[in-house]
């Protein structure tokens, strides 16, 4: 049984593995992107929800491709973590003091 089943055979679900495995990931990744998103109303978040349901691998590239590359929120996330890396006392190591 074992050796009946040859390289190519091997390297074909190797191939669909990971095929699978990145589609869940990016699944799971843009289901938790979705959800995190403030400036996404309730019913724009069920409807992409609704599309990744209905085509998963079409419905992410799509969102991958609608989506922002910078939201309100990430600049948000980043000014307070540059203010709190300014707050905490250390300088850089190209910047004195």
């Amino acid at each position: 049984m074992l050796a009946d089943y040859g390289f190519g055979e091997f390297l074909w679900t190797m191939l669909a593995f990971f095929f699978w495995f990145m589609l869940i990931w990016m699944f799971i990744a843009v289901f938790a992107d979705i959800f995190r998103r403030r400036d996404l109303s309730g019913g724009a978040k069920a409807g992409w929800i609704l599309l990744i349901f209905i085509l998963p691998l079409f419905g992410i590239l799509i969102y991958v491709i609608a989506r922002p590359t910078v939201t309100d929120q990430d600049r948000e996330m980043a000014m307070s973590a540059a203010t709190a890396q300014g707050a905490s006392g250390y300088s850089s190591p190209g910047r004195s003091v």
